[in-house]
């Protein structure tokens, strides 16, 4: 299926639903590149995540017997979330697994919303399998967080905001990566729209979560073994039989970086003192990359750079933690 990025269905879905987040100028980040540096704050989105774009984009698109039969998603939060939201505002029934270890904070989100939180198996990956067994069963339609052409266009109007409020396009964008939705759409917009001002796409993993970065190495999709990170929303596996972000980000994505726990706990506390901004651990892994000094504009053109601060939903003791 193609994606169908600048679509008017999808941006009606996406403005009726998601909040426009501002863009906003961090001074120190720009005195210590030299250039203009923005910072894209999906942490401050009504779902506290970019997530709602795609849930509004793919909810939206449902027929109407999809819609009373319901959906099923998996997740590790913030995409369950944007599933619950979204879902309750179109009167759709849902239902979303998350593996036991999900942030409270985001699972308490989801029950608010009236979605049905299946808490199951210790890992991602098993809380995907079993979703994926629980929309067969009952006809429900499974909403991918990542690999779903709806969902990826509609993580994409975030660049399409992105040029409206620079009024050109950006140099360079670090953006987190996980399983491709969020980096896809956003590459592939920037891809189509730009033109000669092409925008560097940079992708930013965590190093215990890294699934499409040694999936891209590989050529291939492959799996990891989960590890316990600060970065849990970008935990998980991106599938085997992947369809449609894999290959976005093979062939649109040109640099790489990776950050340590350090680095992310350092950013998630940059970002509360210095910025006053609650940005959670995989929603701090781009700025990370950059405030800790490993990636830095070498061989990108002139402009202003944007950093993705992709969510903010984090637990009190977990942010309490990284600011002692």
């Amino acid at each position: 299926m193609r994606i169908p990025l600048n679509s008017e269905g999808v941006t009606n879905a996406v403005e009726r639903i998601a909040r426009r987040t501002p863009l906003l100028r961090d001074s120190e980040l720009s005195d210590q590149l030299g250039r203009p540096v923005w910072l894209k704050a999906e942490c401050l989105q009504v779902t506290g995540s970019f997530k709602v774009r795609g849930a509004a984009a793919r909810l939206s698109a449902l027929n109407d017997q999809e819609r009373m039969r319901g959906v099923v998603s998996c997740s590790s939060g913030n995409h369950g979330r944007a599933v619950a939201y979204v879902a309750q505002k179109l009167g759709i029934p849902a239902s979303v697994c998350v593996p036991e270890w999900v942030d409270p904070v985001k699972l308490e989100g989801i029950k608010r919303d009236g979605a049905e939180a299946v808490l199951v198996g210790s890992t991602f990956d098993e809380a995907e399998s079993h979703a994926f067994e629980l929309s067969e069963r009952t006809g429900r339609t499974y909403i991918s967080a990542y690999d779903d052409p709806w969902v990826i266009a509609g993580q994409g109007t975030i660049a399409l905001e992105i040029l409206g409020q620079l009024g050109e396009s950006p140099a360079a964008i670090l953006s987190p990566l996980s399983g491709g939705g969020l980096l896809g759409g956003i590459a592939s917009v920037f891809a189509e729209r730009t033109g000669d001002q092409k925008c560097r796409t940079v992708g930013v993993s965590a190093e215990k979560a890294a699934v499409m970065l040694a999936s891209v190495k590989a050529g291939h999709p492959v799996e990891l073994a989960e590890e316990k990170t600060l970065a849990s929303a970008l935990a998980g596996g991106i599938g085997l039989n992947n369809q449609h972000s894999f290959k976005l980000i093979k062939d649109l994505v040109r640099e790489h970086v990776t950050v340590t726990e350090k680095q992310i706990s350092d950013a998630m506390r940059y970002c509360a003192t210095a910025l006053r901004l609650v940005v959670e651990g995989g929603g701090a892994v781009a700025i990370a990359a950059v405030q800790s000094g490993i990636w830095e504009p070498t061989e990108v053109r002139d402009g202003p750079l944007v950093i993705l601060l992709s969510g903010g939903n984090v637990a009190a003791e977990t942010l309490a933690s990284v600011l002692t």
